[in-house]
């Protein structure tokens, strides 16, 4: 486990529910990757993000898709791409599972 964090840290991560719109290799990218383009409704728009989510998904598979992500991190540069924000998955070596809403719910709705 990981260092401790107030709840104050917690209540600072914006984490939401968003839709894959698109879906297009990364063959720039370290590691095997897809950039995603995702939903998150009017609030926030359509954000980009990189995923090394390969291994476990087609893009057929994501497209449509809903899942969580962090939308408040700064943006950070991969390889030639601007990711703006950070999909959520659990993690096992290389393998990630995508965490996703139980039924389809409104592109934006927070998750706390």
């Amino acid at each position: 486990m990981k260092e401790q964090i107030t709840w104050s840290d917690f209540y600072k991560i914006d984490m939401r529910v968003g839709t894959i719109i698109t879906v297009e290799d990364f063959p720039e990218a370290r590691n095997p990757a897809y950039q995603l383009k995702i939903d998150f409704g009017p609030e926030i728009g359509v954000l980009k993000t990189s995923a090394q989510i390969t291994l476990r998904y087609s893009k057929d598979q994501l497209l449509d898709r809903q899942i969580i992500a962090v939308v408040n991190f700064p943006k950070k540069q991969i390889a030639n791409f601007m990711s703006e924000c950070l999909v959520m998955g659990a993690v096992e070596g290389k393998d990630v599972i995508l965490l996703n809403p139980e039924a389809k719910v409104q592109n934006g709705l927070k998750v706390g």
